[in-house]
């Protein structure tokens, strides 16, 4: 088999469902790649870029929030948080995002808001850099 069965659902419904060649996905200690025939694993994801091999060769990115990533059978299912394609993204409206979370770190807040502000950042930055990237 050269592609197996995907689907990456968010929050907001399903964002893909199909078959890829291939799937990079930002694992909690870094990038992890998938290919047809993985060995079986539950993985947690955090804030990235995501990035799958369509049948046509054709890569695809999504900016995607923190969630989790079961591999069986030949198929992979992604929960995720948020799922955005780059056309999806409001740079203007990220990097303010960006600005409202440092300024937020900055100040004394407790350690939940901090957790909250840092999240908040994280976000923005993954939006900024999948509208930056070629």
């Amino acid at each position: 088999m050269n592609s197996f069965a995907t689907q990456i659902i968010s929050s907001d419904g399903m964002f893909y469902f199909g078959r890829v060649k291939s799937l990079v996905v930002p694992a909690t200690d870094g990038a992890m790649g998938i290919l047809p025939g993985h060995e079986e694993m539950i993985i947690a994801l955090q804030e990235g870029i995501l990035r799958y091999q369509d049948g046509d060769d054709l890569w695809h990115k999504a900016a995607i929030g923190r969630g989790t990533m079961q591999v069986a059978n030949n198929r992979c299912t992604i929960v995720v948080d948020t799922a955005e394609k780059p056309d999806e993204i409001d740079v203007k409206r990220a990097r303010e995002a960006k600005e409202r979370a440092e300024e937020r770190l900055r100040q004394k807040i407790s350690d939940r808001e901090y957790r909250m502000m840092q999240a908040a950042l994280a976000r923005a930055l993954t939006r900024l850099k999948l509208t930056t990237q070629d």
